[in-house]
């Protein structure tokens, strides 16, 4: 069943109080808060730049921020699913020193950006989201992952929709709201934790690019879309679409395909079986984000 959207003139109208942990880390006076222009990002460990051991880096929030102009409030928390963005209550893991980081310890992610985003209405240049990958990542090792990505992709569709309607009704017609999806770790596996891979491994990588492909991206896409907003294929820019049959020489790897060599450089999966994006990765992410952000921005 469907939430009931709150207005945005609803959600103006919450008790001050309830405002102030979200508006707290952006917003030292009114007087500042009437003058500045907000990005707001909203997510899983990916918006919250995590890497193994290092914990919350800049990630890409910090670099889209930089290069927009724009001031970061970060609503991100690892382990969000599409379900528990719109449904759970507080962030049990909250990353500390995450750059412009937002609390919300009493409602929900989506809540607590709808209030920040009413609030503040007329003052937001941007609203980056990356969820999902949390929805998918247990499919790679069910026992039949086909209908395990088909009914994941199903739900994920259906709730990100329903985000981008709320951000939407919040933020008002003109402000820019851009997805990003993930590159495809999975072909990682063709080195890790085995290399070579067994032929099991291989053919679940194969499947893995046409999920994105066929499946995980396009249902994004259209989520975003069905509220005028737009996704960022990481997955292509990272180049898990090239044929697996182009190989390169590495010097940790050996002769791999060419994806692989993309993703293991990009990711710490190949060095770990950590799911999360190094810097590079980070950043290749940012640089799509502001591009599309130059594309699409109210002129």
């Amino acid at each position: 069943m469907r939430r009931r959207i709150l207005s945005p003139i609803v959600l103006a109208l919450l008790p001050a109080a309830a405002l102030l942990t979200v508006v707290a880390p952006a917003s030292p006076g009114q007087a500042a808060t009437r003058a500045t222009t907000y990005y707001v990002s909203l997510g899983d460990s990916y918006s919250v730049g995590f890497q193994p051991v290092l914990g919350s880096t800049p990630g890409y929030t910090v670099y889209v921020a930089r290069h927009t102009g724009l001031t970061l409030v970060n609503f991100g928390c690892g382990g969000a699913t599409t379900s528990s963005i719109l449904n759970s209550v507080g962030c049990p893991t909250v990353l500390p020193h995450t750059v412009g980081i937002a609390t919300y310890s009493t409602t929900t992610q989506i809540a607590a950006a709808q209030a920040f985003l009413a609030a503040h209405r007329g003052h937001i240049g941007l609203i980056t989201v990356t969820i999902g990958g949390n929805d998918v990542t247990g499919c790679a090792v069910a026992a039949n992952p086909v209908p395990c990505l088909t009914t994941a992709v199903k739900t994920m569709d259906a709730n990100v929709t329903m985000l981008a309607a709320d951000l939407r009704a919040a933020a008002g017609p003109q402000v820019p709201i851009i997805g990003s999806t993930y590159p495809d770790v999975v072909l990682g596996s063709y080195v890790w934790p085995h290399n070579p891979a067994p032929p099991s491994t291989v053919n679940l990588a194969k499947l893995s690019v046409t999920a994105f492909k066929a499946l995980i991206n396009p249902a994004l896409s259209k989520a975003y879309a069905s509220s005028g907003g737009s996704l960022v294929d990481v997955t292509a820019a990272s180049g898990a679409y090239t044929s697996l049959t182009r190989t390169v020489h590495t010097k940790t790897y050996g002769v791999i395909p060419v994806p692989v060599a993309s993703v293991c450089a990009l990711t710490w999966f190949c060095a770990q079986g950590n799911i999360h994006a190094r810097t590079s990765g980070y950043t290749l992410i940012g640089k799509l984000i502001v591009a599309r952000y130059h594309t699409v921005k109210p002129r």
